[in-house]
């Protein structure tokens, strides 16, 4: 099969070709349809996550079929040991021994991969492979935190990319006011979340016209948690979405003050990927994606990197 590999890490991925997986017990062979990029990957190729086995092949919203004809989709958590006090007590995503797909697990960017069946998400009708794909991990650790935020009203979204974009339309289906808080300057990101039910767009250097209840920061950048606390109503919530952010710097006391709560969403579990799939075509989330083929897996990565391209970017492997 063709893949494209992580074999160094900061170094760029490489088109090769390697052996067919074959299944272990409790596994599914899928053939690749689609595979959506997300800012991990880039982590990953960037060396600013440790990746725990090279060479890998990147990939963890994959859509792919299943030898007998089955759509499904895979996420970033792949396995767990079902076993330990995290998961016996619904709260997988934070399992000892996980494994996640496109880290310890080969992922999507390849024509073929193999999958515990455990998650293995049923996929709704109805969405095309690339619409469907960035739902995967954008969507699904994007609605773990719009669920951390409780019944906020007033909800701010810090970066505007894959997970906002979908999220600021789950959101707004809800009833929520979305403030999509983008790159200063950027005018075309801020029009694009208008257009998406968002109520008001300005950068992050700018204050909302009201005080948020809750806010997701799904940008890498940890100077925008005192930012988003800064602009937080009493008793409000920031949530870190991200698997990776630069160092927060130190604020003043007077900011968390009134019980605002800070806290972080670590992966994601099967519940959340059934809720949000079941939630996807009421809405209906409408997800705006660049497609690239699998030979240019580190152009996509390179686009992501620079902000070349509105909400995700999709690999399509097969047609």
């Amino acid at each position: 099969m063709r893949a494209a590999v992580l074999e160094r890490q900061g170094e760029p991925l490489k088109l090769t070709t390697l052996a067919d997986p074959e299944p272990g017990p409790g596994q599914l062979l899928l053939r690749v349809r689609a595979c959506a990029v997300c800012r991990t990957d880039l982590h990953l190729r960037d060396h600013e996550i440790e990746a725990t086995k090279l060479p890998v092949v990147l990939g963890h919203q994959i859509v792919g079929t299943t030898e007998d004809g089955r759509r499904v989709g895979v996420p970033w958590l792949g396995w767990t040991d079902g076993t330990c006090g995290y998961c016996t007590t619904d709260r997988e995503n934070l399992c000892v021994n996980a494994r996640f797909t496109g880290r310890d697990i080969d992922g999507g960017y390849a024509e073929l991969t193999v999958a515990d069946e455990r998650f293995c998400l049923p996929l709704p009708d109805g969405f095309p492979d690339e619409q469907v794909a960035p739902l995967l991990c954008g969507g699904l650790i994007g609605y773990r935190a719009l669920t951390l935020t409780g019944d906020a009203e007033r909800l701010g979204l810090y970066g505007f990319g894959s997970a906002a974009h979908q999220i600021c339309q789950v959101a707004a289906f809800q009833g929520r006011q979305v403030f999509a808080f983008t790159r200063p300057g950027d005018a075309e990101t801020q029009k694009f979340a208008l257009s998406l039910g968002a109520s008001w767009a300005g950068g992050s250097d700018q204050p909302p016209p009201d005080q948020l209840d809750g806010a997701i920061i799904f940008a890498s950048a940890g100077p925008l948690v005192p930012q988003a606390l800064s602009v937080l109503a009493p008793d409000g919530v920031v949530v870190c979405a991200g698997i990776y952010m630069s160092d927060i710097p130190s604020f003043p006391y007077e900011l968390l003050y009134e019980e605002r709560k800070l806290r972080s969403v670590a992966n994601l579990t099967r519940r959340d990927g059934l809720e949000l799939l079941e939630i996807a075509p009421q809405v209906p989330i409408r997800t705006t994606v660049t497609v690239y083929e699998l030979e240019r897996a580190e152009d996509a990565l390179a686009d992501l990197r620079a902000g070349r391209f509105e909400g995700a970017a999709v690999i399509r492997v097969l047609g």
